[in-house]
């Protein structure tokens, strides 16, 4: 579990936990956090192990996969979730930020997902669930550098699920939109005037981005698919 030291990643880690699985907590720089959601993570009576580092490093992006399964052993569900992207305007977007944002997070999911699908065929089990955006479809507010990554990942998502459901692997995504402690919200009166357009009229929780999460990792015929947590912001 990628970007698991808080918000939707911690959501995620612990319903895994609860639903019996071993969770590794991948973080990026947030140590203490992911160490946290670990212990709350074996208080639930199942093994974690805390794995760290910069993600735009697709070679340290592989280690973190096998250091995950010298502990823990073979990896059977994988969740992208971490993600980075700095507010920015195409105007004031640097190459060296588009460059990060996309090893970040697209190739890193990319590079995760070429080391663990291989025994996943093999074993004839694997559920890999990738987080993308709203703003893979609407260009979102965060820049396009951020839009570009989570389209990516859905293009990512629909090209592996096509290619392994018949070994047993399925491959899903979840667009989520203005959840609740993250670090992809704005602040201020900009946060006020997005919670008013959104039709159930607040913002989402990490908890319910789990939620579906959970329904399509244990549910082995649900496969292709991307599925909006949005608050009915945009149906489709």
């Amino acid at each position: 579990m990628t970007g698991a030291s808080g918000g939707i990643g911690a959501a995620v880690a612990n319903r895994l936990a609860l639903a019996g699985a071993d969770v590794a907590v991948a973080y990026g720089h947030r140590r203490e956090p992911a160490a946290r959601i670990a212990a709350k993570v074996r208080g639930a009576g199942v093994r974690s192990q805390v794995v760290g580092g910069d993600l735009a490093s697709a070679e340290l992006a592989a280690g973190m996969v096998a250091e995950v399964e010298q502990a823990l052993g073979p990896i059977d569900v994988l969740v992208a979730n971490a993600g980075t992207a700095p507010m920015k305007t195409l105007e004031d977007l640097s190459l060296e930020e588009w460059e990060r944002t996309l090893a970040v997070n697209l190739t890193a999911p990319f590079v995760q997902a070429q080391a663990v699908v291989p025994g996943m065929r093999e074993r004839g089990f694997g559920r890999i669930l990738t987080i993308s955006s709203v703003a893979a479809f609407t260009g979102g507010m965060v820049g396009p550098h951020y839009a570009a990554s989570k389209a990516g990942l859905i293009g990512l998502t629909h090209s592996l699920a096509s290619r392994f459901a018949a070994d047993g692997v399925t491959v899903n995504a979840i667009a989520p939109a203005l959840i609740e402690d993250t670090e992809m919200l704005p602040g201020g009166p900009d946060a006020d005037a997005l919670k008013a357009r959104i039709p159930v009229g607040r913002l989402g929780r990490p908890e319910e981005v789990a939620d579906i999460a959970i329904s399509v990792l244990t549910n082995g015929y649900v496969t292709n698919q991307v599925i909006g947590v949005d608050g009915g912001m945009h149906p489709r």
